[in-house]
């Protein structure tokens, strides 16, 4: 019998929400409130999300982050910084125990990402899982979409979907990042080189790096033609059935307490 788990859109949101979302999410399910959820959502204005153990001195040019007005905020899990804009953004929270959980994070990776690999062929574009061939020669780089690591999805070689995640309160929480395009100029502003020309070759490499939905699929792809393939390919790569769920007043209300008390804060976003 095919699992049911619930499904929820946010929609366009600031970071500071979507960050509180994911960590009340987690909380409840934790907490045996909430069955193992998916959740889609964008962001408004534009943000800057930086892995939890990232730092931001001399690595974030927070003047261009105000000056592009883009929201600067720190994520639950690891991993380099990612610029969303024009994205579809998604997260998964379901417990260790579950029964389709590989205890290694590795292999958690590949359980989850076979939604987005999933997605992608429902668009018609063929992606395949990343394999590192040795993580000791990766760069220092603060950009996540420079890289990929093990069973993200690439696209012609080239990095198609970032994701992160997390192990709290017996818990997985993996989110991620699918470009529907890529504003490379704008992205490499907003990080601290030693000199201009070193930017500018970053950003000349980074052409061969990454890529975005619409030039891996060689058309214009719409928000809804994307959140339709990867809902789609979510069921079909966890074999679960998705239920639409919708916050209620209570629990908006504690969304609300932990964007203003943790998220928009430069305790927490400027930590390290």
């Amino acid at each position: 019998m095919t699992e049911t788990w619930y499904f929820i859109d946010t929609g366009k949101q600031s970071p500071a929400y979507n960050m509180a979302v994911d960590e009340c999410l987690l909380r409840w399910h934790s907490e045996k409130l909430l069955p193992p959820i998916i959740r889609f959502y964008q962001w408004k204005p534009a943000g800057l999300s930086i892995g939890y153990f990232q730092k931001t001195t001399n690595k974030i040019d927070l003047e261009a982050v105000n000056r592009h007005n883009i929201g600067l905020v720190r994520r639950l899990t690891g991993g380099r910084a990612v610029l969303h804009d024009n994205e579809l953004t998604y997260s998964i929270i379901v417990s260790e125990d579950h029964p389709k959980m590989p205890r290694s994070v590795k292999e958690a990776y590949l359980v989850l990402s076979k939604g987005l690999l999933n997605g992608f062929q429902e668009l018609g574009i063929e992606a395949d899982f990343s394999i590192p061939k040795d993580k000791r020669s990766s760069s220092q780089s603060a950009v996540c979409f420079e890289e990929p690591s093990w069973y993200e999805l690439v696209v012609d070689n080239k990095k198609a979907a970032g994701s992160a995640q997390t192990r709290k309160n017996g818990v997985i929480l993996q989110h991620g990042s699918i470009p529907l395009t890529v504003d490379n100029h704008q992205l490499y502003d907003l990080f601290i080189y030693r000199n201009e020309q070193v930017k500018q070759r970053a950003r000349e490499a980074f052409q061969g790096k990454a890529i975005s939905l619409n030039d891996a699929a060689k058309r214009t792809i719409s928000m809804s033609e994307a959140q339709n393939a990867f809902k789609n390919g979510f069921e079909k790569g966890l074999d679960i059935q998705l239920r639409t769920f919708h916050f209620n007043e209570e629990q908006q209300q504690k969304i609300d307490t932990l964007l203003h008390e943790k998220y928009l804060q430069n305790d927490w976003n400027l930590s390290r």
